[in-house]
C-alpha cells in the first residue's frame, strides 16, 4: 500500500460533509501481471433526481515541494495515467484530483495549471483544510 498524502484523511471528511459515501480507500486498478495502483479514494452519492449514483475516484496532492511546477508535472502525469486505467477498467468512475484552495490559487489559476483544464487535461476540486470542506468543483 502506498503512503497517503497529508490531506487524505481531509479530503475524506470534506468529501463526506458534501454528501459522498467513501467506498474504496484505496480504490485498487489491478492490471494484467499482478501490478497494481491505487487511487486514493473512491466515492459515490445518490443523484436524486436520476435515482442513479455518481461515481468519482480522488488523487490527493498537497504540492509541499519547493517547485510547484516539479509538483504539477507529477500530479498531472499520475492524473493521465490513472485517468486512462480507470476508463478501461472502471469506466463509471470519473477521475478528480483534489488539492488545497490555496493550491488552486497558485497553481490552477496561473497560465500552466488553467492551460490544463481549460484543454480538459485535468478535473479538480479544491478544499480548505481547516474546515474540512471542498470549496469548489472544476470539471
Amino acid at each position: 500500500m502506498p503512503a497517503k498524502d497529508i490531506y487524505h484523511n481531509t479530503v475524506k471528511n470534506a468529501l463526506i460533509k458534501d454528501g459522498w459515501k467513501i467506498i474504496h480507500d484505496p480504490l485498487r486498478i489491478r492490471l494484467a501481471r499482478g501490478k497494481n495502483l491505487f487511487v486514493d479514494l473512491g466515492a459515490e452519492r445518490l443523484l436524486a433526481a436520476e435515482r442513479e449514483t455518481e461515481k468519482i475516484a480522488v488523487e490527493v496532492k498537497s504540492f509541499t515541494r519547493p517547485s510547484d511546477i516539479k509538483d504539477l508535472e507529477d500530479a498531472v502525469g499520475q492524473f493521465v495515467l490513472y485517468d486512462h486505467l480507470l476508463a478501461r477498467y472502471y469506466p463509471e468512475y470519473k477521475l478528480f484530483l483534489a488539492v488545497t484552495e490555496s493550491t488552486c490559487r497558485t497553481v490552477f489559476e496561473e497560465e500552466a495549471g488553467q492551460t490544463l483544464i481549460e484543454d480538459g487535461v485535468i478535473r479538480l476540486f479544491s478544499f480548505d483544510a481547516e474546515q474540512e470542506v471542498i470549496v469548489k468543483w472544476i470539471p
